[in-house]
Parts: structure tokens; C-alpha cells; sequence
């Protein structure tokens, strides 16, 4: 069984940054891609930033040129560097890990940005 483990989350200013951190109970190669996702209050889970197995990359337009996901094969860990972060970019934030019939979720991580 796959889990997926978030951490890194917190409260910052707007303007602030901070790094989330994805690790996995294996070996991250087995995945397609994998990819942080946000779910705010009232709203529906959106994509915020994909990455492939061959290290391609995917963001959603609204963090464009401000966040940047990465990944460690030896350590098995997905990062996502946030930067320049807005009120509107609080949300749940949730790693995801694709294979070709199944995909896998973590539990979760507040981030809120709040002066």
C-alpha cells in the first residue's frame, strides 16, 4: 500500500514562502507523475503543479512564476517551493501519485496565508 505523507504547511504573510514536502513509502520511479493539488473552503480540488517521470512539468496559470515543484528520486519526495504567496492561495493542499490504474492521495496540508 502507497501512502503519501505531507508536511511543511503553516501560516505565512502575504508575500512569504514556504516549501511543501511529499514523501512516499517507495520508491517514486513506479509513478507516471506525480502532483500537488488545493482545495480551498467552498470550492472544488484544482491542480496547482504536475511532474512526470521524465521530470516535465505542469502548472496551473495562477502560480505561474511563483511556485515550482521538484522531486528527489533518492529520497522519494515531491517538493513544491512557494513564493510570493497570496491570501488566495490558502487551501488544503494535497499530494497525488499517479500509476497507470491507480492513484494515491496524502492526508493533507493547511497552508494559510494571512496577514
Amino acid at each position: 500500500q502507497v501512502q503519501l505523507v505531507e508536511s511543511g504547511g503553516g501560516l505565512v504573510q502575504p508575500g512569504g514562502s514556504l516549501r511543501l514536502s511529499c514523501a512516499a513509502s517507495g520508491s517514486i520511479f513506479r509513478f507516471n507523475n506525480m502532483g500537488w493539488y488545493r482545495q480551498a473552503p467552498g470550492k472544488q480540488r484544482e491542480l496547482v503543479a504536475l511532474i512526470t517521470s521524465g521530470g516535465s512539468t505542469n502548472y496551473a496559470d495562477s502560480v505561474k512564476g511563483r511556485f515550482t515543484i521538484s522531486r528527489d528520486n533518492a529520497k522519494n519526495t515531491v517538493y513544491l517551493q512557494m513564493n510570493s504567496l497570496k491570501p488566495e492561495d490558502t487551501a488544503v493542499y494535497y499530494c497525488n501519485a499517479n500509476e497507470v490504474i491507480a492513484a494515491y492521495w496524502g492526508q493533507g496540508t493547511q497552508v494559510t496565508v494571512s496577514s
